[in-house]
């Protein structure tokens, strides 16, 4: 494996409600690259290669693939990247970019299929598919505020929203640990007492994210609302009964 390569190092959460991390690096000898990963980058367990079977990949492709790989990992927001410094992308022709392009396209469904979602947004464009697009929106006491939308992975809450400024005496446990996680990790900021989304987060279901935006016990399914007043119990009960619908009237 002495290829000239760009590959991706995967390791667990340090936490259970953590992130999952990455590395992302590139190598002319990437055997040596990654004997040398495992003395100093302590994090990882898991790592994928990606060559060219004509070993046509020079120094500065790789440079450019490195680059740009990084960006959409720091863009979908999924895991937490471990680069220490921000690759530098590297100059090449217009041909060469639309062959480097090409390849990631390659690398992102790879990555995908092997279950590694790196480079998957937390929300992604998907019109015409109802049940993913619509938003929903719930307040509470203490100041909670949060907009937020269902996805196939969980429930995502928007950056912007905000958290109550305090929890209540009953408050579980394991989500005042998450709570906590998630100031300390900077996806909440304080500002004035305020504790503010700085970016949007996902969470295993509608009802832990109504727990941890609302800092008590809640049921996401009445908590969460649509612009029409409608809770999302209400409107997973109507696509429910559409579904059998359409179901009854196939058969």
């Amino acid at each position: 494996m002495k290829s000239t390569a760009v590959y991706i190092l995967f390791g667990r959460p340090e936490s259970p409600t953590g992130k999952s991390r990455a590395y992302i690096g590139e190598a002319e000898n990437v055997y040596s690259r990654l004997v040398q990963h495992v003395s100093e980058k302590e994090f990882w367990n898991e790592a994928v290669v990606f060559i060219s079977k004509d070993e046509n990949l020079n120094k500065a492709h790789i440079k450019y693939l490195e680059s740009r790989l990084y960006e959409l990992a720091k863009k979908a927001g999924r895991f937490q990247i471990e680069n220490g410094n921000t690759p530098t992308k590297s100059s090449i022709s217009e041909s060469d970019q639309a062959e480097m392009e090409e390849f990631i396209e390659y690398v992102r469904m790879l990555i995908n299929t092997m279950n590694f979602k790196v480079f998957e947004p937390l929300i992604k464009d998907e019109l015409g598919e109802n049940i993913k697009t619509e938003e929903f929106v719930l307040k509470g006491a203490r100041g909670a505020a949060g907009k937020g939308k269902r996805t196939t992975d969980g429930f995502v809450v928007f950056k912007g929203s905000e958290m109550a400024s305090s929890t209540v005496p009953s408050f579980p446990k394991s989500f005042n640990a998450l709570r906590e996680e998630l100031i300390n990790g900077k996806s909440v900021i304080e500002e004035q007492g305020r504790y503010i989304l700085s970016e949007d987060v996902l969470f295993s279901s509608p009802s832990a994210a109504a727990t941890v935006i609302m800092g008590r016990s809640a049921n996401g399914l009445l908590e969460w609302k649509n612009k029409s007043g409608k809770t999302l119990k209400e409107i997973e009960a109507s696509e429910i009964e559409k579904a059998n619908n359409a179901i009854n009237s196939d058969s």
